[in-house]
């Protein structure tokens, strides 16, 4: 079972990293992951659960915020109609995207940062989605609003991007020199 000492933080240079393809049909190791991945963001929206295990509540994660820097995520999100989306996608590629834009009103958040940012982050309102599951299936998927932002985010994390990364004039405190004589 995944739980939050799994997790790669802010800070890991896997996560700046771009991730490499998956070899498909996917061996053991890479679906057993997989499916911890997916069991993660499922178990992080069980109270009693998350609370057990100390976990995060989340609803996507991807390969290299566990270390393994391979082209796969985890995601277990609804979209504005209630249609579900619980499923371990493999190297996606977006085909194609809206160029309205959309955002999360109080900002997005990571299970691999531990502090709080704020700001806007620009996202495409509509995406479609090309991918295999879990379970070896070609899908197209195509996504609006809360579920295309949750994808984004995740298809960022494969590419080494932090949501961070898009906030417009965002400078990282962490990044920052320090100050001479300290």
């Amino acid at each position: 079972m995944i739980t939050m000492k799994d997790i790669v933080r802010e800070g890991d240079p896997i996560l700046r990293k771009k991730a490499k393809e998956v070899q498909l049909p996917l061996n053991d190791e890479d679906k057993e992951l997989l499916q911890k991945m997916l069991d993660y963001v499922k178990n992080s929206q069980d109270p009693e659960i998350a609370e057990k295990y100390n976990l995060r509540p989340g609803v996507g994660l991807a390969a290299p915020q566990v270390g393994v820097s391979k082209r796969m995520f985890a995601v277990h999100t609804t979209d504005e109609q209630d249609n579900l989306y619980s499923m371990g996608i493999i190297n996606p590629k977006v085909i194609s995207h809206s160029i309205e834009e959309n955002h999360l009103e109080g900002g997005e958040g990571c299970l691999s940062v531990d502090r709080e940012i704020s700001g806007i982050v620009p996202r495409y309102s509509r995406i479609t989605v090309k991918a295999a599951t879990l379970e070896g299936k070609e899908v197209t998927l195509r996504l609006k609003g809360f579920a295309a932002i949750v994808f984004q985010h995740e298809l960022d994390h494969l590419d080494g991007i932090m949501f961070y990364d898009r906030i417009e004039n965002f400078t990282d405190k962490l990044k920052q020199p320090l100050p001479k004589g300290i």
